[in-house]
């Protein structure tokens, strides 16, 4: 790679591609490596952009990381000999991002377009054609099923069988949980 010292443009986001549930590892590795040959001066910044998603069932909520390109990690760094070695020789690291083996650096707008900060988004346990179960209200203890989800995920349209006769029922979703028979 004598080539590599050609290529140094200054500080840049890279992508490393790494085996499937490597991130991590990998970022860990590379700072522990930064720190034991004293690389801080080429290699800036590592990140795997997450995402915060909160799964809801019921009134119970739990929030859970999810990676939003799984197999890669980035890094702002100085590409020369010593850091691309450093990067490219961590167990878990593929290669680099680029055609055949020349890193290629992101270009400004991409860094834009991939803003690599977290993102709180909310998920349901459960979607429409699911069975629930009510836990608050006028209708509690009743089974329905979820016919309905509003837009803003905070209503749900729930058909509750009533006699001969399914009744639809607006209702929060802090107020439904998935149905046992479903978990």
């Amino acid at each position: 790679m004598s080539d590599i010292n050609e290529m140094n443009v200054g500080p840049r986001w890279y992508v490393a591609h790494t085996y499937s549930g490597y991130e991590n590892k990998v970022k860990a590795n590379l700072e522990k490596i930064i720190e034991n040959r004293g690389l801080g001066h080429m290699i800036f910044d590592i990140r795997i952009p997450t995402e915060i998603v909160v799964e809801k069932n019921g009134d119970t909520e739990k929030e859970v990381e999810l990676k939003i390109f799984p197999c890669y990690v980035y890094i702002k760094m100085i590409m020369n000999e010593e850091s691309w070695h450093a990067v490219r020789n961590i167990t878990g690291v593929t290669g680099f991002v680029g055609p055949g083996s020349r890193p290629t650096p992101l270009s400004e707008e991409e860094v834009a377009a991939l803003s690599i900060e977290q993102v709180q988004q909310i998920k349901l346990a459960f979607g429409v054609g699911d069975s629930v179960t009510v836990t608050n209200g006028l209708f509690t203890g009743y089974n329905g099923t979820v016919q309905a989800i509003s837009e803003d995920l905070k209503s749900v349209t729930v058909l509750i069988k009533r006699g001969t006769r399914d009744m639809p029922v607006e209702l929060s979703v802090n107020d439904v949980k998935l149905a046992e028979s479903q978990i």
